[in-house]
C-alpha cells in the first residue's frame, strides 16, 4: 500500500503494529533516516534496541545470503515485545530475498523496515510493497515540510505555545534548513523555553536559529542599513575568513537595497510585499527611514562598486567592498 502526504506523516508517528513492514525510500538520506528512526521507535519503543528486539542488516548482503532477512524475521529474542528487522541501503536487486520474506511473514514475526536511496516508482521493491496487502511504501522527496509535519516536530519537543509570527518564522527555517538541522534547532528552542509558559516569540526563534553564510551577510547589511558603520569592519573580517567573495557581498547588497527601494516607492505601502521571517519589521523600518532619494543614491553607489570589482582595477577587492559598505552606512546617518 502506497502512502503519501498527511497519511504518511500520520503512519510514521503511529505505524500499524500488525503490518508486515514498510519501505521508505528517497534521495535525501537524512530525511529517510529521520523517518526510519521515527517508525522503529514507534514500533519497539525506546528500550527496543537495548532489549535486542532490533536486528540490523545491510541490503547489499541479501544478494549474497538471501536467508539473512528470513532468519532476522523469524528469530525469537530473550525479551518479549514487538521486533523489527531493519534492512538499510537496500538495492533493487535485493527484491527477490525480501519478496520471499514477505510471502512467509506471519503475525508475530518481526516487522520488516527497508530503506533505500536508489529506487524509483518503477523499482521492483516499490512495486512489491505497493502491492502487498499489509505492507506500506513511502517515497520521501525534497519538498519543504508541510505545516502538519512542522507542528508534529514542535509538539514532540514540547513546544505548544507559539505566536503566529514565530510559527511563520519556523516555517521559513524549515524550508531553509536540512531536516536534521531543523530538528536540532527545535530541540534547542525547546530547551531554551523549558519552564517558560509565555508564547514563543520571533526574537527567540531568531536567537536560536543556526548561523549560515547568508545570515551573516544579512547581519552586515543590517548594520549598513541602520547606519552602524563601526560594526562593518569586524563583520567583514568574519566573512572574509569564511571565504565569502567581495562580488558575492555586492550582489547581496544590491538585492537588499533593491528590496528596500521597491518597498519605498510602492504606492500601496509595505503591506503589498510578502516579506517574511524575523527580519520583516526591520526591513520595513529601513525602507521607511532611508526614503526613495537616498535609496537611489545607495543603489548608484553599489552599481559603481560592482563595476569596479569586475574591472581590471588593482585595488584590493575586499577593501573596495568594505569602503563601499562604510560609505553606505554613513549615507544612512
Amino acid at each position: 500500500m502506497k502512502l503519501s502526504g498527511a497519511a504518511a506523516v500520520g503512519y510514521f508517528a503511529k505505524p500499524d503494529p500488525d503490518a508486515a513492514g514498510i519501505l521508505i525510500y528517497g534521495q535525501d538520506a537524512m530525511r529517510v533516516a529521520l523517518r526510519r528512526q521515527e517508525v522503529i521507535l514507534a514500533l519497539i519503543g525506546p528500550e527496543g534496541e537495548g532489549e535486542m528486539r532490533l536486528t540490523r542488516l545491510q541490503g547489499g548482503d541479501l544478494r549474497k545470503d538471501p536467508a539473512l532477512i528470513m532468519d532476522a524475521m523469524k528469530a525469537q529474542g530473550f525479551f518479549p515485545g514487538p521486533r523489527v528487522a531493519f534492512v538499510e541501503d537496500t538495492p533493487d536487486s535485493a527484491a527477490a530475498a525480501i519478496t520471499e520474506a514477505l510471502k512467509d511473514w506471519r503475525p508475530g514475526d518481526a516487522q520488516i523496515v527497508v530503506t533505500s536511496s536508489s529506487l524509483t516508482t518503477k523499482s521492483a521493491l516499490v512495486k512489491l510493497f505497493d502491492a502487498h496487502p499489509t505492507a506500506r511504501s513511502v517515497g520521501i522527496y525534497d519538498d519543504p515540510p508541510s505545516r502538519e509535519e512542522i507542528e508534529t516536530t514542535l509538539r514532540k519537543s514540547g513546544l505548544t505555545e507559539i505566536s503566529r509570527e514565530a510559527m511563520t518564522d519556523l516555517q521559513s527555517l524549515a524550508r531553509e534548513l536540512d531536516p536534521g538541522d531543523f530538528r536540532q534547532t527545535v530541540e534547542k528552542i525547546a530547551l531554551y523555553k523549558w519552564g517558560d509558559a509565555t508564547p514563543l516569540a520571533p526574537a527567540e526563534v531568531a536567537a536560536m536559529a543556526p548561523a549560515t553564510v547568508d545570515t551573516e551577510v544579512d547581519e552586515v547589511l543590517e548594520a549598513v542599513s541602520e547606519g552602524r558603520g563601526a560594526a562593518v569592519g569586524q563583520l567583514m573580517r568574519r566573512l572574509e575568513g569564511q571565504g565569502v567573495l567581495p562580488v558575492t557581498l555586492c550582489i547581496f547588497a544590491m538585492r537588499h537595497f533593491r528590496l528596500l527601494h521597491a518597498i519605498a516607492v510602492d504606492p500601496r505601502g509595505p503591506a503589498s510585499f510578502r516579506v517574511r521571517g524575523p527580519r520583516r519589521d526591520r526591513i520595513l523600518r529601513q525602507a521607511q527611514d532611508w526614503g526613495v532619494r537616498r535609496l537611489e543614491e545607495a543603489l548608484a553607489l553599489i552599481v559603481e562598486t560592482d563595476l569596479t570589482l569586475r574591472s581590471a582595477s588593482r585595488a584590493p577587492a575586499m577593501a573596495v567592498m568594505e569602503r563601499a559598505l562604510i560609505r553606505l552606512a554613513m549615507m544612512k546617518r
